[in-house]
């Protein structure tokens, strides 16, 4: 079976089952032992975890080490979905799972509402926003791709888990308050980071970052940074050789010294612009998952890790 009539397939039983079971969760409902919430992918449950605490109990439908763009649903993750009290998604970003959030109504909340999601700024885009809307369902209607990666600039992700402290609230009222506080600390922890990220990449070298897929706009845009993505916003898009030959001039016109690979995606393309260009490779995490080869425990440790490798590749002072 195809993956295109795979995932029809998921959709069509994930309609099915929400309508039998999603009448019973609503705004106000609250599990026996917490709020039960189920988070996309990992960035998303790691915020939820945060401002939830103690009162909710959070489950991912991206297991780790999966790739989060091609999630399909399982009769077990719709079960899932047509009894919590909150689903936390983004839409565009898993197709599979944008049919099954409009059938959970009001228990579904897009976090890229807060997030102020804005279109993919890579040089490379044009070529192939069509193909990148139709892998990401991340097309604005007019064929112009948006940038699903927020997380990637800490402010954003702050003001998610503000907007996710409200929603809470609306699910458990009772605990607002304490929702209100953790993401008042998560606000803390993300702009602490957001000043170290800041101050060390104030002063590098190679402005431009070249990455296996154009995840890194929102971390570029905030630090002065200009990022081109071999394969643009899908990591699963095949450029042409033309486009790695223009990709592996810029390398050398602009005397980038590192092209970056990632740790859910193939670094083939990647590694073939690096061996024409004469460069070396290092891994730069989106994020968009943990795995046992990410260089830390969770999102903060993961993210300084990134600035590490960045400064190294960029030659930041």
């Amino acid at each position: 079976m195809s993956t295109s009539a795979r995932r029809t397939a998921a959709l069509t039983t994930a309609s099915a089952l929400l309508l039998a079971g999603c009448g019973s969760s609503g705004g106000g409902a609250q599990a026996a032992d917490g709020v039960d919430v189920v988070a996309a992918f990992y960035p998303l449950q790691w915020a939820a975890e945060r401002v939830g605490g103690d009162r909710v109990d959070v489950t991912s439908l991206t297991p780790p080490g999966a790739e989060p763009h091609d999630l399909e649903l399982t009769p077990q993750d719709v079960a899932a979905l047509s009894g919590t009290d909150l689903l936390v998604y983004l839409e565009g970003f898993q197709p599979a799972l944008d049919d099954a959030a409009a059938e959970a109504g009001d228990a579904a909340w897009d976090a890229g509402q807060a997030a102020d999601l804005t279109p993919a700024a890579d040089e490379h885009a044009d070529d192939h926003a069509d193909d990148h809307a139709d892998d990401h369902g991340d097309g604005d209607g007019d064929g112009e791709a948006v940038d699903p990666h927020f997380w990637l600039d800490p402010t954003r992700l702050a003001d998610v888990g503000d907007a996710l402290a409200d929603r809470l609230g609306d699910v458990d009222p009772d605990g607002a308050a304490t929702y209100e506080r953790n993401a008042a600390a998560l606000r803390g922890d993300l702009e602490a980071l957001d000043a170290e990220m800041e101050q060390g990449l104030a002063d590098c070298a190679v402005r431009t970052v070249v990455t296996g897929h154009d995840a890194f706009g929102y971390l570029a845009d905030r630090y002065g940074l200009e990022v081109v993505g071999v394969t643009g916003l899908s990591p699963s898009a095949e450029p042409s050789a033309a486009q790695l030959a223009e990709i592996s001039a810029l390398v050398r016109e602009r005397g980038v010294t590192t092209v970056y690979t990632e740790t859910l995606a193939d670094p083939a393309v990647a590694e073939t612009v690096a061996r024409e260009a004469g460069v070396q490779t290092a891994v730069l995490d989106p994020i968009e998952g943990l795995t046992d080869q990410s260089a830390g425990a969770d999102y903060l440790e993961v993210m300084r890790a990134d600035l590490a490798t960045l400064r190294a590749g960029q030659a930041c002072a």
